[in-house]
């Protein structure tokens, strides 16, 4: 995909945005950088990097509704040291081990019913761009199960889920530098999986980083 700064810098003044360290992605914790050791090789590419890592957090780091986990991540630190999280953790992970290897990584999100139906409401829900040679591409690490089949893909995205418009599901336009806040600020006051079902934000306010040129 083809993409424009909103702001309208240039592209290697945008790309820092998406290589930073925060609250969130704290890719400076000593767990984050020793799992990072454990994964890249030294003469690995970019690409294998990419895919290393977002199998990992896919396959290894459990979603927390799949696990009905009794912990509750936000940090990307936090998310490797319990192997667990929703969303907007997982997603924070991965964009953490990618940013330690100097991969600009950023956010995009999606509006999803949380049945199969709208008949309990609607969440936000994230999922990783990541910048590749001079392209951006999609990678969804929420975690397999049935009915959801997420794959690592430099062309067309493979995600994990799509948008019913009879639904009014929605990708949102653009990618993110940065999580999203409002789950961030649930995920830090949920105790449970039953708060953050019954909190979970249902819209992205925050316009984005970079919107797409098309």
């Amino acid at each position: 995909m083809t993409l424009i700064s909103v702001d309208d810098m240039s592209e290697e003044v945008v790309l820092l945005k998406f290589l930073r360290a925060d609250r969130y992605i704290d890719y400076h914790a000593e767990n984050i950088q020793a799992k990072a050791a454990e994964l890249f090789g030294q003469n690995m590419t970019p690409v294998a990097k990419i895919r290393v890592a977002y199998e990992f957090v896919r396959d290894e780091i459990t979603h927390s509704f799949d696990a009905d986990a009794d912990v509750i991540t936000a940090k990307a630190s936090d998310v490797l040291r319990y192997g667990t999280g929703i969303c907007h953790a997982k997603a924070n992970l991965l964009a953490a081990l990618l940013r330690s290897q100097g991969i600009p990584t950023g956010f995009r999100f999606q509006r999803l019913t949380l049945a199969d139906d709208d008949s309990e409401g609607y969440c936000i829900h994230a999922y990783n761009a990541v910048w590749l040679g001079g392209r951006w591409i999609e990678l969804d690490a929420r975690g397999n199960c049935d009915g959801i089949n997420a794959q690592f893909s430099l062309d067309e995205p493979k995600l994990a889920f799509q948008a019913r418009p009879e639904y009014e599901e929605c990708f949102y336009e653009g990618i993110y530098a940065s999580p999203h806040p409002a789950s961030m600020q649930m995920l830090e006051t949920a105790k449970t999986i039953s708060e953050i079902r019954a909190t979970i934000p249902d819209r992205v306010m925050e316009f984005p980083d970079l919107i797409l040129d098309q």
